[in-house]
Protein backbone atom coordinates (compact mmCIF):
# COMPACT_ATOMS: atom_id res chain seq x y z
CA UNK A 1 0.00 0.00 0.00
CA UNK A 2 1.45 3.43 -1.12
CA UNK A 3 2.25 5.57 2.14
CA UNK A 4 1.22 9.35 1.72
CA UNK A 5 1.92 12.52 3.25
CA UNK A 6 -0.50 15.28 3.81
CA UNK A 7 1.73 18.64 4.56
CA UNK A 8 -1.00 20.94 5.50
CA UNK A 9 -4.56 19.52 6.66
CA UNK A 10 -6.84 22.18 6.22
CA UNK A 11 -9.81 22.29 3.87
CA UNK A 12 -8.31 20.79 0.96
CA UNK A 13 -5.75 18.88 2.64
CA UNK A 14 -8.42 17.14 4.95
CA UNK A 15 -10.55 16.67 1.93
CA UNK A 16 -7.36 15.13 0.02
CA UNK A 17 -6.46 13.02 3.05
CA UNK A 18 -10.56 11.98 3.88
CA UNK A 19 -10.46 10.11 0.27
CA UNK A 20 -6.97 8.62 -0.47
CA UNK A 21 -6.88 7.51 3.18
CA UNK A 22 -9.61 4.81 1.61
CA UNK A 23 -6.72 3.26 -0.73
CA UNK A 24 -3.83 4.38 0.81
CA UNK A 25 -1.40 4.64 4.32
CA UNK A 26 -1.81 8.14 4.57
CA UNK A 27 -0.43 10.43 7.80
CA UNK A 28 -1.52 14.31 8.05
CA UNK A 29 0.55 16.83 9.08
CA UNK A 30 -0.41 19.99 11.01
CA UNK A 31 0.70 22.44 12.92
CA UNK A 32 -2.98 23.27 14.26
CA UNK A 33 -2.67 21.53 17.99
CA UNK A 34 -6.66 21.21 18.74
CA UNK A 35 -7.23 20.28 14.76
CA UNK A 36 -4.65 17.48 15.68
CA UNK A 37 -6.08 16.21 19.05
CA UNK A 38 -9.74 16.30 17.24
CA UNK A 39 -8.61 14.15 14.66
CA UNK A 40 -6.41 12.25 16.69
CA UNK A 41 -9.59 11.26 19.16
CA UNK A 42 -12.51 11.51 16.53
CA UNK A 43 -10.99 11.08 13.16
CA UNK A 44 -11.41 13.77 10.43
CA UNK A 45 -15.01 14.75 9.81
CA UNK A 46 -15.63 15.73 6.23
CA UNK A 47 -18.98 17.63 5.89
CA UNK A 48 -20.92 18.71 2.65
CA UNK A 49 -23.03 16.00 0.29
CA UNK A 50 -21.02 12.78 1.26
CA UNK A 51 -20.35 13.36 5.04
CA UNK A 52 -17.98 10.64 6.52
CA UNK A 53 -15.96 11.03 9.57
CA UNK A 54 -12.11 9.08 8.74
CA UNK A 55 -9.86 7.65 10.86
CA UNK A 56 -6.33 9.49 10.01
CA UNK A 57 -3.19 9.18 11.96
CA UNK A 58 -1.94 13.05 12.40
CA UNK A 59 1.29 14.37 13.97
CA UNK A 60 2.19 18.06 14.81
CA UNK A 61 5.47 18.37 13.78
CA UNK A 62 8.13 17.06 11.13
CA UNK A 63 10.29 15.54 14.38
CA UNK A 64 7.40 13.25 14.80
CA UNK A 65 8.40 11.30 11.15
CA UNK A 66 11.98 11.05 11.71
CA UNK A 67 13.46 8.30 9.96
CA UNK A 68 9.88 7.20 8.16
CA UNK A 69 9.41 6.83 4.16
CA UNK A 70 6.65 7.97 1.93
CA UNK A 71 5.72 7.66 -1.56
CA UNK A 72 4.40 11.40 -1.83
CA UNK A 73 4.26 14.02 0.26
CA UNK A 74 1.29 16.42 -1.16
CA UNK A 75 2.08 20.15 -0.15
CA UNK A 76 -1.54 21.73 0.85
CA UNK A 77 -0.61 23.68 3.58
CA UNK A 78 -0.44 27.89 2.46
CA UNK A 79 2.15 28.98 0.28
CA UNK A 80 3.85 31.39 2.74
CA UNK A 81 4.48 27.95 4.65
CA UNK A 82 5.69 25.76 1.77
CA UNK A 83 9.49 26.66 3.12
CA UNK A 84 9.44 26.00 6.28
CA UNK A 85 7.63 23.34 6.57
CA UNK A 86 9.87 21.06 3.61
CA UNK A 87 12.79 22.00 5.40
CA UNK A 88 11.79 20.62 8.47
CA UNK A 89 10.62 17.72 6.01
CA UNK A 90 13.65 16.85 4.38
CA UNK A 91 15.92 16.82 7.50
CA UNK A 92 14.23 13.80 9.32
CA UNK A 93 12.87 11.62 6.17
CA UNK A 94 14.20 8.53 4.54
CA UNK A 95 13.93 8.02 0.96
CA UNK A 96 13.05 10.67 -1.94
CA UNK A 97 9.69 10.41 -2.35
CA UNK A 98 7.67 12.01 -4.91
CA UNK A 99 6.82 15.75 -3.72
CA UNK A 100 3.74 17.52 -4.75
CA UNK A 101 2.30 21.07 -4.87
CA UNK A 102 -1.38 21.13 -5.55
CA UNK A 103 -1.29 25.03 -3.61
CA UNK A 104 -2.33 28.13 -4.88
CA UNK A 105 0.18 31.15 -6.18
CA UNK A 106 3.49 31.09 -7.64
CA UNK A 107 6.99 29.86 -6.02
CA UNK A 108 5.55 26.60 -4.37
CA UNK A 109 7.36 23.95 -6.94
CA UNK A 110 10.73 26.25 -6.99
CA UNK A 111 10.93 25.45 -3.23
CA UNK A 112 10.39 22.09 -3.51
CA UNK A 113 12.96 21.63 -5.62
CA UNK A 114 15.72 23.20 -3.54
CA UNK A 115 17.54 20.96 -1.30
CA UNK A 116 17.52 17.70 -3.12
CA UNK A 117 17.02 15.65 -6.37
CA UNK A 118 13.26 13.90 -5.84
CA UNK A 119 10.97 14.37 -8.67
CA UNK A 120 8.86 17.42 -7.97
CA UNK A 121 5.32 17.48 -9.71
CA UNK A 122 2.54 20.21 -9.36
CA UNK A 123 -1.01 20.57 -10.51
CA UNK A 124 -4.27 22.10 -9.71
CA UNK A 125 -7.48 21.38 -8.14
CA UNK A 126 -11.22 22.90 -8.76
CA UNK A 127 -12.65 21.44 -5.90
CA UNK A 128 -13.01 23.88 -2.91
CA UNK A 129 -13.35 23.25 0.76
CA UNK A 130 -13.26 25.14 3.94
CA UNK A 131 -12.35 24.57 7.70
CA UNK A 132 -14.71 24.35 10.00
CA UNK A 133 -12.90 24.09 13.08
CA UNK A 134 -10.93 21.06 14.88
CA UNK A 135 -11.56 17.82 13.26
CA UNK A 136 -14.26 19.41 10.63
CA UNK A 137 -13.91 20.25 7.02
CA UNK A 138 -16.35 21.04 4.24
CA UNK A 139 -16.10 19.83 0.84
CA UNK A 140 -17.99 22.85 -1.18
CA UNK A 141 -17.15 22.48 -4.93
CA UNK A 142 -16.82 18.44 -5.48
CA UNK A 143 -16.23 16.39 -8.53
CA UNK A 144 -13.67 18.12 -10.75
CA UNK A 145 -10.57 16.95 -12.78
CA UNK A 146 -7.22 17.17 -10.44
CA UNK A 147 -3.96 17.40 -12.90
CA UNK A 148 -0.48 16.50 -12.28
CA UNK A 149 2.21 16.92 -13.97
CA UNK A 150 6.37 17.23 -13.27
CA UNK A 151 8.35 19.82 -12.87
CA UNK A 152 11.34 17.27 -12.17
CA UNK A 153 10.75 13.98 -13.18
CA UNK A 154 8.86 12.55 -15.84
CA UNK A 155 5.35 12.41 -16.13
CA UNK A 156 5.49 8.26 -14.72
CA UNK A 157 6.42 9.84 -11.69
CA UNK A 158 2.82 11.09 -11.57
CA UNK A 159 0.71 8.27 -13.34
CA UNK A 160 0.40 6.30 -10.06
CA UNK A 161 -1.16 9.00 -7.82
CA UNK A 162 -3.22 10.28 -11.00
CA UNK A 163 -4.70 6.65 -10.58
CA UNK A 164 -4.96 6.48 -7.19
CA UNK A 165 -6.95 9.86 -6.17
CA UNK A 166 -9.15 8.22 -9.61
CA UNK A 167 -9.61 5.27 -7.36
CA UNK A 168 -10.30 7.62 -4.08
CA UNK A 169 -13.02 9.64 -5.75
CA UNK A 170 -11.17 12.35 -7.06
CA UNK A 171 -10.60 12.58 -10.68
CA UNK A 172 -7.05 13.12 -11.30
CA UNK A 173 -5.01 12.98 -14.85
CA UNK A 174 -1.02 12.98 -15.02
CA UNK A 175 -0.17 15.06 -17.90
CA UNK A 176 3.36 15.80 -19.12
CA UNK A 177 3.41 19.84 -19.10
CA UNK A 178 1.10 21.32 -16.07
CA UNK A 179 1.77 25.13 -16.37
CA UNK A 180 -0.63 25.42 -18.86
CA UNK A 181 -3.47 24.50 -16.40
CA UNK A 182 -1.54 25.98 -13.64
CA UNK A 183 -1.97 29.41 -15.20
CA UNK A 184 -5.12 28.97 -15.73
CA UNK A 185 -6.13 28.30 -12.41
CA UNK A 186 -3.65 30.92 -11.38
CA UNK A 187 -5.45 33.60 -13.14
CA UNK A 188 -8.37 32.80 -11.54
CA UNK A 189 -7.49 32.95 -8.15
CA UNK A 190 -5.39 35.88 -8.31
CA UNK A 191 -8.73 37.55 -9.71
CA UNK A 192 -11.49 36.06 -7.80
CA UNK A 193 -9.86 35.14 -4.23
CA UNK A 194 -8.46 38.73 -3.28
CA UNK A 195 -11.63 40.46 -4.51
CA UNK A 196 -13.73 37.64 -2.29
CA UNK A 197 -11.83 38.70 0.97
CA UNK A 198 -12.62 42.66 -0.59
CA UNK A 199 -16.23 41.84 -0.03
CA UNK A 200 -16.17 40.17 3.37
CA UNK A 201 -17.16 36.85 1.56
CA UNK A 202 -20.12 37.15 0.30
CA UNK A 203 -19.77 35.61 -3.22
CA UNK A 204 -23.26 37.21 -4.48
CA UNK A 205 -21.82 40.64 -4.15
CA UNK A 206 -18.78 39.59 -7.25
CA UNK A 207 -22.29 38.95 -9.60
CA UNK A 208 -24.73 41.25 -8.59
CA UNK A 209 -22.82 44.90 -8.50
CA UNK A 210 -21.57 46.09 -11.90
CA UNK A 211 -19.06 47.93 -10.33
CA UNK A 212 -17.58 44.56 -9.11
CA UNK A 213 -17.94 42.60 -12.29
CA UNK A 214 -15.89 45.33 -14.27
CA UNK A 215 -13.46 45.42 -11.40
CA UNK A 216 -13.19 41.49 -12.34
CA UNK A 217 -12.65 41.56 -16.11
CA UNK A 218 -9.99 44.50 -15.74
CA UNK A 219 -8.22 41.95 -13.45
CA UNK A 220 -8.59 39.20 -15.30
CA UNK A 221 -7.47 40.66 -18.17
CA UNK A 222 -4.27 42.48 -16.63
CA UNK A 223 -3.39 38.75 -15.32
CA UNK A 224 -4.01 37.01 -18.44
CA UNK A 225 -1.53 40.12 -20.15
CA UNK A 226 1.01 39.41 -18.03
CA UNK A 227 1.12 35.70 -17.85
CA UNK A 228 1.02 35.73 -21.97
CA UNK A 229 4.53 38.16 -21.23
CA UNK A 230 5.80 35.71 -19.17
CA UNK A 231 5.21 32.95 -21.81
CA UNK A 232 2.62 31.28 -20.71
CA UNK A 233 -0.33 29.37 -22.02
CA UNK A 234 -3.66 28.60 -20.83
CA UNK A 235 -5.54 25.21 -20.74
CA UNK A 236 -8.94 26.35 -20.11
CA UNK A 237 -10.29 30.21 -19.94
CA UNK A 238 -9.55 30.46 -16.24
CA UNK A 239 -13.12 32.84 -16.12
CA UNK A 240 -15.07 29.74 -17.75
CA UNK A 241 -16.62 29.45 -14.10
CA UNK A 242 -17.32 33.03 -13.83
CA UNK A 243 -18.85 33.52 -16.98
CA UNK A 244 -21.61 30.46 -16.90
CA UNK A 245 -22.77 32.21 -13.67
CA UNK A 246 -23.11 35.07 -14.56
CA UNK A 247 -25.07 33.95 -17.53
CA UNK A 248 -27.53 32.10 -15.53
CA UNK A 249 -25.59 28.47 -16.16
CA UNK A 250 -24.24 27.50 -13.00
CA UNK A 251 -25.91 28.84 -9.38
CA UNK A 252 -23.85 31.41 -7.10
CA UNK A 253 -22.54 29.09 -4.52
CA UNK A 254 -21.45 30.57 -1.04
CA UNK A 255 -18.04 29.78 -1.25
CA UNK A 256 -16.25 33.44 -2.44
CA UNK A 257 -12.84 31.55 -1.93
CA UNK A 258 -10.00 31.38 0.71
CA UNK A 259 -8.85 34.36 0.83
CA UNK A 260 -11.74 35.45 2.35
CA UNK A 261 -11.75 32.79 4.96
CA UNK A 262 -8.55 33.29 5.98
CA UNK A 263 -9.25 37.32 6.50
CA UNK A 264 -12.54 36.22 8.59
CA UNK A 265 -9.88 34.24 10.81
CA UNK A 266 -7.23 36.30 10.92
CA UNK A 267 -4.61 34.47 9.22
CA UNK A 268 -2.16 35.48 6.59
CA UNK A 269 -3.64 35.13 3.17
CA UNK A 270 -1.45 33.82 -0.36
CA UNK A 271 -2.24 37.68 -1.78
CA UNK A 272 1.90 37.60 -2.16
CA UNK A 273 1.74 34.50 -4.23
CA UNK A 274 -1.09 35.18 -6.11
CA UNK A 275 -2.29 38.89 -6.92
CA UNK A 276 0.99 40.60 -5.70
CA UNK A 277 3.05 38.08 -8.52
CA UNK A 278 1.57 39.61 -10.58
CA UNK A 279 1.80 42.96 -9.44
CA UNK A 280 5.94 42.31 -9.24
CA UNK A 281 6.31 40.51 -12.93
CA UNK A 282 4.13 43.23 -14.35
CA UNK A 283 6.52 45.84 -13.31
CA UNK A 284 9.39 44.11 -13.95
CA UNK A 285 7.73 43.50 -17.80
CA UNK A 286 6.55 46.81 -18.13
CA UNK A 287 2.91 45.35 -18.17
CA UNK A 288 0.27 47.48 -17.10
CA UNK A 289 -1.28 46.00 -13.26
CA UNK A 290 -3.06 49.29 -12.15
CA UNK A 291 -6.12 47.67 -11.15
CA UNK A 292 -4.12 44.30 -9.62
CA UNK A 293 -1.74 46.81 -7.61
CA UNK A 294 -5.08 48.70 -6.38
CA UNK A 295 -6.73 45.48 -5.16
CA UNK A 296 -3.58 43.92 -3.79
CA UNK A 297 -2.85 47.21 -1.79
CA UNK A 298 -6.41 47.05 -0.26
CA UNK A 299 -6.05 43.40 0.68
CA UNK A 300 -2.54 44.19 2.19
CA UNK A 301 -4.56 47.05 4.31
CA UNK A 302 -7.47 44.49 5.58
CA UNK A 303 -5.29 42.07 6.52
CA UNK A 304 -3.86 44.36 9.33
CA UNK A 305 -7.49 46.14 9.78
CA UNK A 306 -8.72 42.21 10.37
CA UNK A 307 -5.61 41.52 12.47
CA UNK A 308 -6.46 44.63 14.95
CA UNK A 309 -10.39 43.64 14.91
CA UNK A 310 -9.35 40.36 16.17
CA UNK A 311 -6.63 41.75 18.22
CA UNK A 312 -9.01 44.57 19.99
CA UNK A 313 -11.85 41.85 20.43
CA UNK A 314 -9.43 39.40 22.05
CA UNK A 315 -8.93 41.91 24.85
CA UNK A 316 -12.35 43.57 25.28
CA UNK A 317 -13.02 39.64 25.92
CA UNK A 318 -10.84 39.46 28.52
CA UNK A 319 -11.47 43.08 30.15
CA UNK A 320 -14.85 42.31 30.56
CA UNK A 321 -13.92 39.19 32.27
CA UNK A 322 -11.51 40.77 34.83
CA UNK A 323 -14.74 42.65 35.54
CA UNK A 324 -17.00 39.76 35.82
CA UNK A 325 -14.63 38.44 37.93
CA UNK A 326 -13.55 40.89 40.57
CA UNK A 327 -14.70 40.63 44.18
CA UNK A 328 -17.72 42.96 45.71
CA UNK A 329 -16.23 46.43 46.56
CA UNK A 330 -15.87 46.25 50.45
CA UNK A 331 -18.01 48.56 52.65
Amino acid sequence: MRRILIVGCGAMGGIFAAHLAAVADVTALDVNADHVQAIRAQGLRVEGAEPRTVPLRAVLSADALAGESFDALIFLTKSGQTGAAWSALRAVLAGTPLLVTLQNGMGNSETLQDGGDAPVARGITLDAGRYLGPGRVEHLIRGNTTWIGPVRGVVEDCDWLARLLSEAGMPAQAIADPMDAVWSKFIFNAVMNPVGALLLGVNRARYDVPQVRDLIDDLARECSNVVTALGGRLAFDPMQLVKQTRAGERPITRHAGSMALDIARGVPTEIEELTGFVVREGDRLGVDVTACRTVYRLVKGLELARAIQLEDSANSSANNNVIDNAPPPTK
